[in-house]
């Protein structure tokens, strides 16, 4: 059985205004939360991190084996207009939040679609909800987005795809998925990324189990 309601996915209007985005709560099928949230990478550093890291379980392994099928790529292919097939897709998640996070940024131009996926309890804080963002300015918002669990947030990046969140600190799980123009960004991206994590200790230690 999918961990994904790919029906959902594609029966959720594209919106345009004010660039190709999408946002699809229950994305990830209800049954399968509690075993994900068991099986997440326990992320305990700020920043986004490559997958395998820190140990994941079972039910979050099949949950990427799946974002990597080809049932998805069709799928988001369909949406966006544009065959993905092509493109390599590359993963990180996300554990802590930092108040410095959320500043507005387009994504940059070796993305050409960015996927988030949020596995979070019921979101109270007002911080921490990414906006799709018209301009600079973080009150100029077209929707905004809580990150509870199963809520899929993607967008065609251009280089006025802003988007940011007001500050939140403390546990905020993301999936990252970019379908991104050639491997070698890739290699560069996950290179950066373990280099950072690997500054800000992960490699200290032993990450902890899950």
């Amino acid at each position: 059985m999918s961990m994904l309601d790919l029906d959902r996915f594609r029966a959720t209007p594209l919106q345009h205004d004010p660039y190709d985005f999408l946002c699809v709560p229950g994305f990830v099928k209800r049954e399968f939360l509690e075993d994900l949230h068991r099986d997440y990478p326990k992320v305990d550093r700020p920043g986004s991190i490559p997958l395998g890291i820190f140990p994941q379980g079972p039910s979050f392994d099949r949950l990427i084996a799946e974002l990597k099928g080809p049932e998805v790529c069709k799928a988001f292919s369909d949406k966006f207009g544009i065959d993905l097939s092509g493109y390599p897709t590359m993963f990180t998640a996300r554990g802590m939040c930092r108040p410095t996070d959320g500043k507005i940024h387009p994504d940059s131009a070796s993305k050409v679609i960015t996927v988030l996926i949020y596995m979070n309890p019921p979101w109270e804080a007002a911080g921490g909800r990414l906006r799709i963002l018209r301009s600079q300015d973080l009150e100029d918002y077209a929707a905004e987005v809580p990150p509870e669990e199963g809520t899929l947030m993607c967008f065609r990046r251009s280089d006025t795809s802003w988007h940011g969140h007001h500050p939140f600190e403390g546990q905020r799980r993301a999936i990252q998925m970019n379908w991104v123009k050639g491997s070698v960004y890739i290699w560069h991206e996950q290179w950066r990324h373990r280099v950072g994590a690997w500054a800000k200790g992960v490699f200290g230690g032993q990450p902890k189990g899950y």
